[in-house]
């Protein structure tokens, strides 16, 4: 049996893409759809596993605590002010934009990395046409979660992007408190509907892997 290439430095837990055909030297199809069925799982992991629902979770967590404190520095500036409060908002805001930015980077990358590593996997599946139903490939357990993270994320997002606007009054609530409210619940509703493409991505993967060879 042909062993998987060797991976990139640094992702050695990361199943590497197909080898070329000119490499390739199984002994027989069964060989073959092995480790095709060990790849597909493995990256199926990788994007819907645990480990990878625990960094967003983690990511998001410290986008709303950096936010907080970026807003929090513009809210402070918005009443009476001292040299106190005004070194104090600056430090805050400079803590938020230290965490928001990085961290914000970490999300786009992450994207990229996640339509990588389904590239990948298409490409495993194309080695061969038969249907893969493997439970590794289904992951229902997974695709539910994601699911319904994307909907209390998207709707506690539009609670705060919606229902905090619309309930400020004038003189009580300032354009920073709203501005605020507004900020974390887009990062809510972002990362929800960033939670509900991986799992609508998901099922049409499972739909696409697991029909029947054409023709």
């Amino acid at each position: 049996m042909a062993p998987f290439p060797a991976a990139a430095p640094g992702a050695a837990d990361v199943p590497p893409p197909p080898p070329p055909a000119h490499l390739r030297t199984w002994p027989d199809r069964a060989a073959l759809l092995a480790d095709r069925a060990a790849a597909i799982g493995g990256l199926n992991r990788r994007l819907l596993g645990g480990r990878r629902l625990a960094l967003f979770l983690l990511t998001l967590l410290g986008l709303e605590c950096g936010w907080g404190f970026t807003g929090a520095a513009i809210v402070s500036l918005g009443g009476p002010s001292d040299p106190l409060t005004g070194l104090l908002a600056a430090l805050a805001a400079c803590l938020g934009l230290a965490v928001v930015v990085p961290l914000a980077v970490l999300v786009v990358a992450g994207l990229r990395r996640d339509r990588a590593l389904r590239a990948r996997l298409l490409a495993w599946a194309a080695l061969d046409p038969a249907p893969v139903r493997s439970a590794d490939v289904r992951m229902p357990g997974a695709s539910v979660t994601w699911l319904l993270l994307s909907f209390a994320l998207c709707a506690a997002g539009l609670g705060l992007s919606l229902v905090v606007p619309a309930s400020a009054r004038p003189g009580a609530t300032t354009y920073a408190e709203v501005a605020l409210a507004m900020g974390a619940g887009l990062l809510l509703w972002v990362h929800g509907l960033i939670a509900a493409a991986k799992a609508f991505g998901h099922r049409r993967l499972v739909l696409r892997l697991a029909a029947p060879p054409r023709g």
